[in-house]
């Protein structure tokens, strides 16, 4: 089974983000994912280590996108 982290900016608050793209990616697709501290404003969301999705300048991923990134990387 492939390895899902996602990794979030504790200090920044960003863990209700990661909990909802968590919850989503279970729903949706029925895979776990590990829930990682971090600081220094990061998000992202890694398969098997390679980053698939990520906050930019433009705010957090999209919750469709973070589900067709993971659909994708786990065929």
């Amino acid at each position: 089974m492939k390895d899902v982290v996602i990794t979030y900016c504790k200090p920044c608050g960003y863990l209700k983000h990661a909990q909802a793209a968590a919850e989503a990616i279970n729903e949706k697709l029925g895979v776990g994912a590990r829930l990682v501290p971090g600081k220094g404003g990061i998000f992202q969301i890694a398969v098997d280590g390679q980053v698939v999705a990520k906050r930019t300048s433009a705010g957090f991923p999209k919750e469709d996108d973070v589900v067709a990134a993971l659909q994708e990387a786990l065929s």
